[in-house]
């Protein structure tokens, strides 16, 4: 199972991620050097998921900071507290504009901006005897880069909780709900691309330990919208792509539909429940999550279909009230009018894998016309259509007569 993980750190300079790109004919891994190529990894979603890209750009500063303390001479930015503020300050800004709408990247950069301010301010407020501005600047890269790493880990360490208290917290949710979902039900789920969240509630899947519940649900996954005029492509087509491979691997029963027969499926089939990740989650209960997220639970709520959202508290952002707040990153046109994959029938190249190809399925102004094509990455979906919201320290239901959630309560309490 080591080939799915999303990043691999060998050493504390070298990072691998796989590309999600060529997923699932081919496990490829990418090494990340520096902060650029993190930021090209995480705006061209080469990896996705949002706790996981925070993870990237954490871990990409602490490898580029790591090898500048180790390099003989240091850079220049290492002469003091000062010249590495000035370098590392707009990096750490630089990072969050790759993808915006995902709060675990910005609350990382947040976290490290944090250390390296203080440490900087106490620095200049040191009474006598000072170190040496080097040695300063030495000292706060270290604790920059110690406090990355513990970002980096975080996310295995949330979703390791899931597997051990996930079923249990959603079980106590799910007994105030009007429908129980049970290992024996049918789900439909919408997850993430680092370590899977929401799926990992069903599962009961830790990668790290191999180890998978007996009886798992029958999941109904989404492919993305059907490539017609009046519903058009997801680029990169992950959930289809990835949560295939995912399900397939560990030989999870499961159907493939596209976004546009949802209605049918809730019309003509007895679901239990919709389970969905988040990107963020605002103090209202108000989620942001990938395009198609709010169409499926008004669906969902026609049909009296429970709506669980399943997320790290890192996704949940307490200093936005509400949905209104939440920036919405839109694609390259482009995208939109792209598909790519595998060729079929399959086709191999020297190395035994798949040949892969990207093609045009729009006439080619479409994707280059200015307002031709509305392409958000996410959509908000209104906590009043949520039934519940299952996280690794609490799970929140609404309380009666109530149309959205109190995180804030929640968050409180949980400490």
């Amino acid at each position: 199972m080591d080939a799915l993980k999303s990043i691999r750190t060998l050493d504390q300079d070298k990072i691998d991620i796989v590309n999600q790109l060529l997923l699932p004919h081919i496990i490829e891994y990418v090494q990340i050097e520096t902060i650029e190529q993190a930021h090209d990894a995480i705006r061209s979603m080469k990896i996705r998921g949002a706790p996981a890209i925070g993870s990237l750009a954490s871990l990409s500063i602490a490898s580029t900071l790591s090898s500048a303390v180790k390099a003989t001479p240091r850079p220049d930015f290492l002469a003091s507290p000062a010249s590495l503020e000035a370098y590392i300050a707009p990096k750490l800004e630089y990072l969050v504009t790759a993808r915006p709408t995902a709060v675990n990247l910005g609350a990382a950069t947040r976290r490290l901006a944090k250390v390296l301010s203080q440490a900087v301010t106490a620095h200049q407020q040191q009474s006598e005897p000072r170190v040496s501005d080097t040695d300063a600047a030495v000292a706060i890269a270290n604790d920059i880069i110690a406090e990355a790493k513990l970002i980096g880990g975080e996310d295995k360490a949330q979703n390791i909780t899931y597997v051990q208290v996930g079923w249990r917290l959603a079980a106590q949710a799910h007994r105030r709900l009007e429908k129980v979902p049970k290992c024996s039900d049918r789900v439909q789920h919408w997850a993430t691309e680092r370590h899977w969240d929401s799926l990992r509630i069903y599962t009961n899947k830790d990668f790290s330990r191999g180890h998978i519940t007996p009886k798992q649900p029958h999941t109904i996954k989404d492919l993305g919208s059907y490539p017609t005029i009046r519903s058009l492509p997801r680029y990169n087509i992950h959930t289809c792509r990835l949560t295939s491979l995912e399900l397939h691997t560990l030989s999870i029963p499961s159907t493939m539909i596209c976004d546009t027969m949802v209605g049918s499926l809730f019309q003509h089939k007895s679901m239990h429940a919709v389970v969905v990740g988040a990107d963020r989650i605002a103090r209202n209960g108000d989620t942001a999550n990938k395009i198609g997220t709010y169409n499926a639970a008004v669906l969902a709520a026609r049909h009296k279909i429970a709506f669980i959202v399943v997320a790290p508290t890192s996704s949940v952002d307490l200093s936005i009230a509400d949905g209104s707040g939440i920036p919405i990153e839109h694609r390259p046109p482009l995208e939109a009018c792209l598909v790519r994959g595998a060729l079929h029938p399959p086709s191999y190249d020297a190395a035994g894998h798949k040949v892969q190809a990207q093609v045009l399925i729009t006439p080619g102004a479409v994707g280059e016309t200015e307002g031709g094509v509305y392409n958000p990455s996410f959509d908000v979906t209104p906590a009043e259509l949520i039934t519940a919201i299952v996280t690794e320290k609490y799970v929140a239901v609404k309380r009666e007569g109530e149309a959205s959630f109190e995180l804030l309560r929640e968050a409180e309490e949980a400490e």
